[in-house]
């Protein structure tokens, strides 16, 4: 008891030291006579003892973060020695609602006042391009521009050249979609395969030829059909610079939708295979085709240590007028960036598409005579009605003539006098007749071209870094630095437009159910990675790898790959045909259940009491995996836990990196059920009924539901037997409202069931922890309200698809056939209530928990609309938040781009991409929408959000694809929804180019895309082994860092590890401005600094490196100090050794 009440008085202790500490420090500046001065004349003098003041301030502030760090470690040293509190016992109280008594342990929330700067911005110069700026500024008017449709006529003199010449280099490509109209498999049998074998064999026949490629994925399966004399001949080729990869991702991925864990996966995948079985490190990206761009793939490419990149698909208006003044090439550096360290130099293509009519110059008529596939004779021909002709000694001059007149007009948009032109389009290059054609023509045309001095032009093939090494060596650059006289660009290029007001912004909501599939793998891949990472060492270090399935790392590798290739902008994207969704999701199910085998056989060992014990069997699985999807378009059922009379355990997995409390629920056969912790203390329970429909309870299942704390990255374990515990198994209460419907209910003798046949529905949920969100009749007692809404398509002939949203005006207000089913369930730890409408079940689930899981509102809607032609389901969140027309959307769960309303645009020009949340704030208030699956989202009045949950069209939207969208699924989407209040004096300080959540929302979001795994233990003859807690981590990491990934690396062997992992650590940027009461979460921030050498329990880290993004390039030698520092916003990457 003594020590109990030792923990009491710290926890007042620290309290009061710190705000005793803020108290002197208010004090001192009261007493400050430069506060008395009159507003703008101070004297100098004055000036610096008010800086001097502020030092001071701030160091007093440092040092009383210190004194609360070293007050918070002993307290922690002495509540962890407490034997486990007695489980509290939830009670009701008068006003009908349930307490939670708090946990007698205190909980911290010390942050470093040096932490809060950075969010505060206002470092470094501005760019002169912001993309905001920019898009406010634009007028966006679609004038014919004459030949260039979308730009204007281009003049030049021929002497402009006289001085420097021009230098041409035509960069021979094929786009090859992993995945699109065909599948994978279909399109590498049929056409990829081929193109890469004459590749081969062309390149080889003339040492001037030049060929780049981008996707890994199809290259490295080509690589494992081809002989050894084959392979040779590749890595000749590409260490000669006639064949060069660029970027070198597995895929070239959708930029809008794809989570940055993804993204960065797959960019490791791909450069690893790279130098492994190339030895080639790339040097420039190429993404000609996402349909819009986001600052995160520069920030990744740069840390990647890629010095240059290209994109294509930006609204026309943008490139236009980047065309115009000379800006379509720009260093573009990050928001945050006050040193210029993010700077990438980028290429933005000027013209309409990436093919060859739209690529040697602004007359697609002529450049087309220039595409020698077109030929007469061959399969394709011109639109434009004047095919190319052969090249040959009589024509020469003429043709060469009207081609070099069109790279001139090219080159008049650029700075330097290097001109870039690619050449080629999706999958050419597969017959060795398109080779030849090209090859030879384009020969002849440049040994003409540069046999004619007066012409001052030098062409040649070229890859894409020869054109940019040609560059920086003509503007007396290093390779990736700022050639003189070139803009700074910050922002993104979302959302694109291609002609007229077809703004690419279906694709975000598009097939929502894989996009939300995609989410669940890549969670899983993560969790998967960290625990077998932890499995392999602990069993290294205690001489039991050999017992341990170590060939699970097949199952990780083949996961990666699939998680990869769902990233390609036709996959995630939801835009390819119906039986390509198929086959993609196919490989997603396969490899979510792989992940799941390793999860189970990792937690297996490290959740053993006794390591001598293990015993790996693979045909008798340790644990159950927590559920089940009969198929890849199926949603999941959670694995039923029958109780008998000798208990059944299950391990609980929790993959965040804090420790965390959270609500549990399970499905048990029996509403008999005691729940005991690992000591085999009783706790209380929620049992409630486990519902399949508005009204229908499932027979024989209930759900318990229970408070845990689980330790960060960590394995806790739970006993469940048949049985009553009066006092804890506490029953949920259930009212139904039917609104008149003849609707029969089912009843369970376990559950007070009340059901209302009609009459109004007022009712409030409320815990201790947040202002309760009223659903009530009354409008003015509406804090935040949800509507249903529906879009309709055009009439005209462009109709909203699969890529396009071309809605028939603003949303209509979605009426149900009957009134909807209301269930309102209330019980200790939660209390929900659930709408049911025909097209949609709405819950919105409230926890009684301290802390992340009790400070938001739990929402999720399961949409069916497969009766719906040619009509979209929208969300709309109002509020009274004076939004003045200002959002913030997410790019890829990595930053916070701000988003104007722009009125002068149409309503889809107005949707941006949501990959994990959306805000709006004021002065006192923001309000965060966050998303467990991307979604298109706008903010199209003040106060308001807008999200397409689901869209179902019956036309191809004429980008290709030939079919509309009408393989829809039952579909689940997943939000939390955070209301947070500004601190006074914490007014919002952000310039229009960078927003930050708060802490807590950063842990919302991870909490709700990263839920603890329930792996029930597989039933045994008793008594089993004992299972133990499994707490890897000896100390939290800071509370701003995220701990991305810990990737064991591959050994020489394929298909096994090495001793090798990666470890990525992310330092989060937060905005200190929003309240943090209630937190009931340890978290404090370390400035950027943690040691790893002492982070794992158990393990030392005998070898770091740091390294670039992808483990290319070492950064630094490996050292002995094992303590690292991470910029805010960084994600730093490092090889080590756990041992």
């Amino acid at each position: 008891m003594k020590l109990k009440k030792q923990v009491t008085v710290c926890g007042a202790a620290i309290f009061c030291v710190a705000v005793f500490s803020l108290y002197l420090m208010l004090d001192r500046v009261q007493h400050d006579p430069a506060r008395h001065q009159n507003g703008g004349n101070f004297p100098r003098s004055q000036i610096s003892v008010l800086q001097n003041r502020i030092e001071q301030l701030e160091q007093l502030l440092e040092e009383n973060h210190e004194i609360i760090s070293h007050i918070k470690d002993s307290v922690l040293e002495l509540t962890a020695n407490v034997e486990g509190p007695p489980a509290l016992l939830p009670y009701y109280v008068a006003n009908g609602s349930w307490v939670v008594p708090p946990e007698p342990r205190p909980s911290f929330f010390s942050i470093s006042p040096q932490d809060c700067q950075f969010a505060l911005g206002g470092r470094g110069q501005k760019p002169e391009l912001q993309m905001l700026t920019v898009s406010e500024e634009l007028p966006f008017d679609n004038v014919d521009g004459g030949v260039w449709k979308q730009g204007f006529d281009i003049s030049y003199s021929p002497r402009d050249w006289d001085t420097e010449s021009l230098q041409v280099f035509v960069v021979p490509h094929s786009h090859n979609d992993p995945g699109w109209l065909k599948t994978f498999d279909k399109y590498y049998t049929e056409q990829t395969q081929h193109i890469l074998n004459n590749m081969v064999s062309k390149l080889q026949e003339d040492p001037r030829r030049r060929f780049i490629w981008a996707e890994v994925s199809f290259f490295a399966k080509w690589w494992d059909n081809i002989s050894a004399q084959k392979r040779a001949a590749v890595r000749r080729l590409v260490g000669n610079g006639q064949l060069e990869i660029a970027t070198g991702g597995w895929v070239m991925p959708d930029e809008a939708n794809s989570h940055y864990f993804a993204l960065i996966d797959q960019l490791i995948e791909g450069h690893q295979w790279l130098e492994k079985n190339l030895g080639a490190t790339p040097r420039s990206g190429w993404a000609v085709d996402p349909f819009g761009y986001s600052p995160t793939m520069p920030y990744l490419l740069r840390r990647a240590n890629l010095t240059s990149m290209l994109i294509q698909r930006v609204h026309y208006a943008i490139k236009k007028h980047f065309a115009a003044s000379h800006s379509l090439e720009f260093m573009w550096r990050q928001t945050w960036d006050s040193d210029a360290s993010t700077d990438i130099f980028c290429h933005m293509m000027p013209f309409y598409s990436y093919d060859v009519p739209h690529t040697c110059g602004p007359d697609p008529k002529i450049c087309c005579q220039f595409d020698f596939k077109r030929l007469p004779g061959g399969r394709i021909s011109c639109p434009w009605k004047v095919p190319p002709r052969a090249i040959t000694e009589a024509n020469v001059a003429e043709r060469a003539g009207l081609l070099l007149d069109q790279y001139r007009k090219k080159s008049r948009l650029f700075r330097s006098n290097v001109l870039l032109v690619p050449l080629g389009d999706d999958f050419r290059y597969d017959k060795p007749q398109e080779w030849d054609a090209q090859f030879f023509n384009y020969q002849r045309l440049f040994d003409f071209l540069n046999s004619k001095p007066d012409l001052h032009v030098q062409a040649q093939f070229g890859t894409l870094s020869d054109y940019f090494d040609a560059l920086y060596k003509r503007t007396g650059v290093e390779p990736g630095a700022r050639p003189p006289g070139f803009p700074v660009l910050s922002g993104d290029f979302f959302s694109y437009a291609d002609r007229e007001d077809h703004y690419w912004t279906g694709y975000y909501t598009s097939r929502p159910f894989y996009k939300n599939l995609d989410r669940v793998l890549e969670a899983h891949l993560r969790g998967a990675e960290i625990l077998y990472t932890l499995a392999v060492a602990h069993a290294r270090r205690a001489g039991l790898a050999s017992q341990f399935p170590l060939s699970n790392f097949a199952l990780l590798t083949d996961a990666r790959r699939t998680l990869g290739l769902f990233q390609h902008h036709d996959a995630i994207t939801g835009t390819a045909k119906e039986a390509v969704v198929v086959d993609y999701g196919v490989r997603l199910l396969r490899s979510l259940v792989s992940l799941k085998q390793v999860i189970i056989n990792a937690a297996q060992y490290l959740v053993l009491g006794d390591k001598k014990t293990y015993h790996f069997d693979p045909e008798v699985p340790f644990l159950q995996m927590d559920d089940t999807r009969l198929n890849h378009d199926a949603l999941p059922e959670r694995t039923v836990i029958q109780l008998e009379s000798s208990p059944r355990y299950v391990v609980l997995f929790n993959p965040l990196e804090q420790e965390r409390l959270s609500v549990v629920s399970l499905l048990v056969s029996s509403p008999r059920v005691r729940v005991l912790s690992e000591e085999g203390q009783p706790l209380a329970v929620q049992v409630s009924a486990h519902w399949s429909s508005a009204t229908d309870m499932v027979p024989d299942v209930y759900q318990v539901s229970l408070p845990v704390r689980l330790p960060a990255l960590g394995l806790g374990v739970l006993q469940l037997q048949q049985g009553l515990d009066g006092p804890r198994t506490l029953p949920s209460s259930v009212r139904i409202y039917l609104h008149g419907r003849p609707l029969s209910v089912s009843r369970n003798e376990a559950f007070p069931l009340r059901v209302i046949d009609s009459g109004t529905s007022d009712f409030a949920l409320s815990n201790r922890y947040m202002q309760s969100v009223r659903r009530v009749d009354e409008e003015q007692e509406q804090r935040v309200d949800m509507e249903f809404l529906v879009y309709g398509t055009r009439s005209s002939k462009d109709k909203s698809g699969a890529y396009l949203f071309l809605p028939d005006g603003e949303a209509k207000p979605y009426v149900p056939r009957d009134p909807p089913v209301l269930r309102v369930t209330e019980g200790p730890f939660f209390s929900e209530v659930v709408a049911c409408y025909e097209h949609v079940h709405q819950v919105v689930r409230l926890y009684n928990l301290p802390g992340v899981e009790g400070l938001s509102l739990d929402v999720s809607s399961l949409v069916d609309i497969r009766d719906y032609v040619n009509k979209e389901l929208a969300l709309r969140i109002r509020t009274d938040i004076d939004s003045q027309g200002a959002f913030f959307t997410d790019l890829n769960g990595f930053q916070v781009q701000p988003r104007r309303y722009l009125k002068k645009l149409p309503l889809q020009a107005n949707f941006y991409p949501m990959p994990v949340m959306a805000y709006l704030q004021d002065a006192q208030n923001r309000l965060t929408l966050h998303t467990a699956q991307a979604l298109g989202v706008s903010s199209l009045h003040d106060g308001q959000l807008e999200v397409i949950l689901d869209r179902r069209l019956m036309q191809d939207d004429n980008r290709g694809l030939g079919q509309g969208l009408k393989d829809n699924k039952r579909t689940c989407n997943h939000f939390r929804l955070l209301l947070e209040r500004r601190t006074l004096g914490r007014e919002v300080h952000e310039g229009p180019s960078a927003s930050y959540p708060s802490l807590l929302s950063h842990l919302t979001s991870m909490y709700l895309n990263t839920p603890v795994l329930a792996l029930p233990v597989a039933r045994r003859q008793a008594p089993g082994p004992a299972l133990r807690s499994f707490h890897p981590l000896a100390s939290s990491l800071p509370c701003d860092f995220h701990l991305l990934n810990l990737r064991t690396l591959q050994a020489e062997e394929d298909g096994l590890p090495s001793a090798e992992t990666a470890l990525l650590l992310h330092r989060k940027g937060f905005d200190c401005g929003l309240e943090a009461k209630n937190l009931g979460f340890n978290c404090t921030t370390s400035q950027g600094k943690v040691a790893l050498g002492s982070l794992f329990h158990g393990l030392d880290v005998v070898f770091l490196q740091p390294t670039s993004l992808t483990l290319l390039y070492p950064l630094a030698s490996p050292s002995n100090s094992t303590d690292v520092y991470v910029e805010p916003m960084e994600i730093a990457t490092f090889r080590l050794r756990l041992g």
